[in-house]
This record gives structure tokens, sequence and C-alpha cells, in this order.
């Protein structure tokens, strides 16, 4: 093979691999404009313009004009066609299903009601059913969907997807959820533990967005957290990493559902929070107890507190040992707001050590209750197999409005010999490297 054909073949594996990285930057994020492609890449505003160009052509990417900082700018995401994905939240009263794309725009979703300690199977296929059931309502097939992601309150081994856990979720274990929903559908199923896809969303979409180690807190029936480290998911072996509701707080209180005695579950969980009630104000639910606090109940206000300042504690011993930017608080009981995050707060900065540089904050999860199966949806999106090739017969001369820095334009008025320039100016950098 002469030089010059070696030259021309490693110019083209290089050109593809650049696109691959665009479009595996654009996947993760969701949407990013392309001076935000550039920096998230390495590669040059020329490069990504060029990049962007050919995507669009090809349909792989959508674009449209968004605003930064007062100033035009062209946002790329995933095209439609590329795939829907679903996300799928099965709680331990509830089951909640999502449809969206690759800009995380949800299209269709639905929440249904579930019994206490419902059976997989029935609980699967429900979801299963569900999922078609949107899929018909916006006039979609199941061949559109990229991939499913699911969320259960238990720890969870990824690599099986199995409740790697006896006991936490009855009935559940050794059964091999991706298996059965993936036979049921057809699709790549992925599935995790419910507090790792609040903190994946929270931190691809919403309160801890810009920081590189967070942790989120799911406060519900049952209490976890999941770990951000370094911009990825900390799962653990086995994925028991973040189970803050089976840390040890009462040596001599109840039995756990896990076995072990006096776990954070048992005193701050569904059950614990009700039962000092009952004596003033009878029989109550989890959701009775949420609603009376944020009406401003002492009794209820009071409990809720006790539970915030409890947690704080357990998420305190966490923030020593990972150190992070933030702590990001969901789940039910973060629907009472600062009754349950001002104690929780207090306790948590009691115990961690003072830090003037990067003080830990504590804020409430910007997603709210769909925190979860938004990162179930994330999950889905970001593990799915996006083709990244162009079609070599595509009509690559897409017109931009003058001034875009969109399909056939450049950025801030650059020349298209700029570009170009730009370009071959990464391809060197990279064969020299």
């Amino acid at each position: 093979m002469s030089r010059r054909a070696a030259a021309a073949g490693s110019q083209s594996s290089l050109r593809e691999a650049n696109k691959a990285l665009v479009v595996s930057t654009v996947q993760r994020y969701g949407g990013l404009t392309q001076v935000e492609l550039a920096a998230a890449t390495g590669l040059s505003a020329a490069t990504v313009s060029t990049i962007v160009r050919d995507l669009l052509a090809a349909g792989v990417v959508d674009t449209a004009v968004t605003t930064r900082s007062g100033r035009r700018a062209q946002m790329v995401t995933l095209a439609r066609r590329v795939g829907l994905a679903v996300g799928i939240q099965i709680g331990h009263r509830h089951l909640r299903v999502v449809l969206g794309d690759f800009a995380h725009e949800v299209v269709a979703e639905q929440t249904l009601p579930l019994p206490h300690e419902h059976r997989s199977d029935t609980s699967l296929d429900r979801a299963a059913l569900l999922v078609v059931d949107l899929l018909e309502r916006i006039g979609s097939e199941l061949d559109e969907v990229v991939g499913i992601g699911i969320g259960v309150p238990a720890p969870v081994d990824a690599s099986t997807g199995m409740v790697s856990v006896p006991g936490v979720l009855r009935g559940w274990e050794g059964e091999h959820l991706a298996q059965v929903v993936g036979k049921r559908l057809g699709r790549p199923v992925h599935v995790d533990n419910d507090a790792n896809l609040g903190a994946l969303a929270e931190y691809t979409l919403g309160a801890a967005r810009g920081y590189r180690d967070a942790v989120y807190v799911r406060a519900s029936y049952g209490t976890g957290a999941g770990l951000v480290i370094n911009g990825r998911v900390h799962r653990g072996f086995a994925g028991t990493a973040g189970e803050i509701g089976h840390v040890q707080v009462d040596p001599q209180g109840l039995i756990c559902r896990c076995g072990s005695r006096g776990c954070l579950d048992t005193v701050v969980g569904a059950a614990a929070l009700v039962e000092p009630l009952r004596a003033s104000q009878g029989p109550l639910t989890l959701r009775d107890v949420i609603a009376r606090a944020r009406a401003g109940d002492p009794g209820t206000a009071q409990v809720v507190a006790d539970a915030g300042a409890t947690i704080g504690a357990v998420v305190a011993g966490l923030g020593m040992a990972v150190n992070p930017q933030c702590v990001v608080v969901g789940g039910e009981l973060a629907e009472t707001g600062e009754v349950l995050l001002q104690p929780m707060r207090e306790a948590i900065r009691r115990r961690v050590l003072l830090n003037q540089i990067a003080p830990l904050e504590v804020v409430p999860a910007e997603l709210g209750a769909r925190a979860e199966v938004v990162g179930a949806l994330v999950l889905a999106l970001q593990s799915a197999d996006v083709p990244a090739r162009v079609d070599d017969t595509a009509d690559l001369s897409v017109a931009a409005p003058p001034g875009d820095a969109g399909a056939g334009g450049t950025p801030d008025g650059e020349r298209d010999e700029d570009r170009d320039q730009g370009q071959d100016e990464d391809e060197r950098r990279a064969a020299v490297g």
C-alpha cells in the first residue's frame, strides 16, 4: 500500500472516529450547542461544524436555534427518527412508564398504582402492556424503541439484571428482570437500582448538573443513595453501593427486611413514620403524613424532621467517605421541602468537615417524583447503539440560514476554508499522537 493511500485511510478512519465521538457525546448529554460540543470532545469548532453538517444530512442529528449568554447558537440533538427509549420505574406502591427521545424529551407517560408487596411477574406484565399502549397512543411501533431502562427499589447486579440482595424486595429474588422484559418486548433492557437512576437523572438534567461528584438521596418508603463519582454512577460490586437504608442506626431496634437489626429503613421508612402518629391521628399512609406535614401539622412535621436529622447523620458518613460537591434529595419525603431538608442539612454540616473552598450543598431534586423514571430513560438512551456513520450517498448540500452555525453554515461567520483547515489540523494532531 502506498504512503498516500495509507494516509487517506487514516484520515477516513479519523473522520469516522470523530463522528462517533460527536454522536456519543450528544447521546450522553441529550443536547449540546456546537461550542459546547467542541469543549466536551476536544475537537475544534471547525471540525464540529463540519461533522454536524454531515450528520444532519444523514438524518442522525437535528439542530435548532437556541440562545446562550444572549447570543444565537445551534443546539444539536440526536434525531427523533433515530429512535425512542422507554423508562420504567417500579416502586413499592406504583408503576411509572415514560417514552422519550434522544433529546431527553418525554413524549408520553403513565402512572399506575400497585398493591403492597406486588409480585414480579404481574408487575412486569403490566409494565410491558403499558409500554405497548403508550407506543400506540403516539403512533409508534416497538421496532422504533432502541432500549428500555428499568428502576427497582433494591440493589441490582447490572451484569445480570437481578436483585442482588435477598429480602430487600421480597418475591423478586432470582428473577432475571432484563431477560423477562426483553422476551416480552423484544428490545434491549437495562436494570438498575432506583436511587442510582435518580442520581443519573439529576446529574444529567437536574440539580447535580455541572458537578463531578454528587450524592442523590431517595427518601421514600425506604431510603437509598446513588453516587456519582467523577461524572459516573458508582454502583459497587453487584450493585450494593449507596444502600444507606441498611446502615445500622439503632442496635436495639427492629429487625429489617434485610435480616439485620435497627437499619435506617426501620427508623425512617414508611411504617416507622406512621406508627408514632396512630395514637393521635389514627390510621395514616405515607401520603397522609406528607400532606399533613406540608400543611403545617406540628405532629407530622416533627416526625418528618426527626427522619431528616437521622438520614442526615447517615449521609454525613457517606459524605466523609466520598467528599461530594452536593447532596440532592428526592423521593416522596422530599415533597415536604424544608421540613425534611433543614434538619437533614444541619445534621450533615455538623458531622462533615468544613470545606471553605467548596462547602457541601444540600439541595432538593429538580426533577421531583420523576427523577427515577427519567433516570431509567437516560440509562436506556445512553446504552443504545446509535449509528454514527454517514451514508456516502447522502446529499450534504443542506443549506442553513445566513449567519447560523448550523447545517451548511459556519459559526461566527467562519469561512469554509477555515473550517477545512481546522479539520485537517485535528487530523494531523491525531496522526502525530
